[in-house]
């Protein structure tokens, strides 16, 4: 599925640089007269520099040029930048050390600017302004331009100091602050745009806090809405008192955030965590499992939250993909846990909000049998994905196209062992963006899939 070039590209991309780079204030918008075409952004070796070498024209084909199955067309991202977000009819992308911007859902990449720590890019969002936040490991920027400059942005407190990066002890590991497994962070929050999101950390990159954040001015000011306390488990080794990583005032501990989606119907915020049952120092049993809910008050920039569930991880409440559609709450369970009754307690679930801690009011949609953590709804159309590790599939595509009516599993085996995840609403031209990722979490490559019933 993939040439040579295509995967000499990528492959330089995912290679691990050393120390994040230092903030850069600015950089010199790199806009070409005529738009690159994507073989033009592919690399030839490390003899050429990083140089840019045309090439034959790879048009970005239409879904009768695609893969398809009964229900969607398919297929992997052109040759060129790593496509790490889209919105409406833009594209973010990164690789041989720079970031670009499209206008025409990646056809072309008009903007571009120098990123010399491009590899290491773990987040971005492209606001409704136009800006365009991107985050690496420990930093975060932003663009209000076009990526004709960009800067860093320094995350907030709730008391309004600085939050810094921890210090390392291993710079090789210096964690992934921004990172999230979900793949939608913007809503219209009380007649403005709100960009909500949680870090889904300590599996690659080293110990990091785990915290929730927020910008309501299109990522100008980006500050904590939820902090997690200081977990036993994802800590640096060989650190001292004064390295603990976490909210020291807060007991509530998890190893990393499943998603955070907004109910419109009630103004509210939604966040679940996992990941397992810990036995701490003092023998007590630290769970890792919560369903979070919280409030935003605008006049005060304040946050109410509450923990509504903490559950072991063989629970429907190990999950992820939440989604509100028609004031009715939708998610996909990842339960995995051995400290339970079996078979697990699995499936694609809907509940009205009030009655989320009922499970006896859950409605099972229906049950993959695996584990899915993540998931989207837009148009009628539900779209999941099996956790590679955990399933018999390749990379396992779960689908519905009315609402949960009726259901389809598929297995696109042609990519191998990967799981989907960040799925992102449809561009202009109908595509879900989904990320693919080797096993569970490490980059791999860009799936788009196109409802036929769109």
């Amino acid at each position: 599925m993939m040439s040579g070039r295509t995967g000499a590209f990528r492959k330089m991309m995912q290679m691990p640089a050393k120390t994040d780079e230092l903030a850069m204030s600015k950089q010199t918008n790199q806009n070409t007269t005529a738009s690159m075409t994507r073989r033009q952004l592919l690399i030839a070796s490390v003899a050429t520099g990083g140089m840019l070498l045309p090439g034959t024209a790879n048009t970005w084909a239409d879904e009768t040029d695609s893969l398809s199955t009964d229900h969607f067309w398919y297929r992997l991202a052109p040759d060129g930048p790593y496509i790490d977000s889209q919105r409406d009819n833009k594209a973010f992308g990164f690789g041989l050390d720079k970031v670009y911007l499209s206008h025409d859902n990646g056809q072309t990449w008009p903007h571009h600017a120098d990123f010399p720590n491009a590899k290491n890019i773990t987040f971005s969002c492209i606001l409704k302004n136009g800006n365009i936040l991107f985050a690496t490991r420990t930093r975060l920027y932003l663009s209000t331009d076009n990526l004709g400059s960009f800067k860093q942005v320094i995350v907030k407190n709730t008391d309004g100091s600085d939050y810094l990066p921890h210090r390392q002890l291993d710079p090789e590991k210096p964690g992934w602050y921004f990172h999230p497994l979900d793949g939608v962070h913007t809503w219209e929050v009380n007649g403005s745009e709100m960009l909500v999101w949680g870090n889904y950390c300590n599996v690659l990159g080293g110990a990091v806090p785990v915290n929730i954040y927020y910008s309501t001015d299109q990522g100008q000011t980006v500050k904590i809405a939820y902090s997690f306390g200081q977990n036993p488990e994802f800590q640096q080794p060989g650190g001292t008192p004064r390295d603990l990583l976490g909210n020291p005032n807060n007991p509530v501990v998890c190893r990393h955030i499943h998603c955070v989606a907004f109910n419109s119907a009630e103004n509210a915020f939604y966040a679940c965590t996992g990941d397992h049952d810990r036995t701490a120092a003092d023998g007590s049993n630290k769970q890792e499992c919560h369903w979070l809910r919280g409030t935003y008050d605008a006049a005060d920039d304040s946050w109410d939250w509450t923990v509504l569930v903490s559950v072991n991880s063989n629970s429907r409440f190990k999950s992820g993909g939440i989604n509100f559609v028609d004031g009715k709450l939708y998610w996909a369970s990842d339960a995995n846990g051995k400290n339970g009754e079996m078979p697990h307690d699995r499936g694609i679930f809907r509940c009205e909000p009030a009655d989320l801690t009922d499970q006896t009011k859950h409605e099972l949609l229906f049950n993959p049998l695996f584990e899915s953590a993540n998931m989207i709804i837009e148009d009628g159309v539900i779209l999941s994905a099996h956790y590679a590790p955990a399933s018999p599939y390749a990379t396992g595509i779960i689908f519905s196209p009315d609402m949960g009516e009726t259901w389809a599993q598929y297995d696109l085996k042609e990519f191998g062992q990967r799981s989907g995840i960040r799925f992102q609403k449809k561009n202009s031209d109908g595509w879900f963006r989904v990320d693919l990722r080797k096993g569970w979490i490490e980059r791999g490559e860009v799936l788009f899939i196109k409802p036929k019933s769109s």
